[in-house]
């Protein structure tokens, strides 16, 4: 439940409709990933889709009322204006390399390409973003993700309302052991292979 729940912070939200019943919900464009969430939380609900206009692709969502898991969810410190008020919960230590592959997952994004083009010898490099609109949330991750020795991470004001931990070589290779070489026994094993994939094509192509 640990990726779950750090996908959620990325890509979910809680909400009441106008009678008061309670629902939290997630919200994706990847079909097979939310069939999966859907199979590990045990759920009946039907996922709906969204079709999108124009190049947009359409969105699939999981809504679940449950006013009980609404107020788990609270007590872990996700509000329904949880954007600029994201806190990082207390997920135990063995958890939370599925809590930080499920935010990643949802808010994250990672690149290979060459540096330093203009030079004779190109650098080939990897970096791995974190986005939130919360700083003292990625503060709190950053911080968090260093007792398991991904240190290097660099908080930077993006273009926009957001804010960017970003990793580069060092890090990024740290990170990926943590999020795909540390599963539990209990561990869902959730995960975008797309992202997962460009990892694993920078360690291919690396000097």
């Amino acid at each position: 439940m640990a990726y779950v729940l750090g996908f959620f912070a990325a890509d979910g939200y809680i909400t009441l409709n106008k009678r008061g019943a309670h629902f939290w919900c997630i919200e994706i464009t990847d079909k097979n990933l939310i069939q999966s969430i859907k199979k590990t939380i045990e759920a009946e609900h039907k996922i709906s889709k969204r079709d999108r206009h124009g190049n947009n692709k359409a969105t699939y969502r999981l809504q679940i009322g449950s006013m009980e898991m609404c107020d788990d969810l609270r007590n872990l410190g996700f509000t329904e204006n949880k954007t600029k008020n994201l806190v990082v919960p207390n997920v135990p230590n063995k958890f939370f390399s599925d809590f930080l592959r499920g935010y990643f997952d949802g808010d994250g994004n990672v690149w290979v390409g060459q540096v330093h083009k203009e030079r004779a010898t190109k650098l080939l490099v990897i970096r791995c973003v974190f986005t939130s609109c919360s700083l003292d949330f990625l503060y709190a991750l950053r911080k968090k993700s260093e007792q398991f020795g991904i240190s290097k991470g660099v908080l930077r004001k993006g273009m926009g309302d957001y804010y960017r931990l970003t990793y580069s070589v060092y890090g990024s290779l740290k990170l990926y052991d943590f999020m795909y070489n540390r599963y539990t026994c209990t561990s869902e094993r959730l995960l975008l292979e797309r992202k997962k994939r460009v990892f694993e094509r920078y360690k291919r192509l690396r000097p």
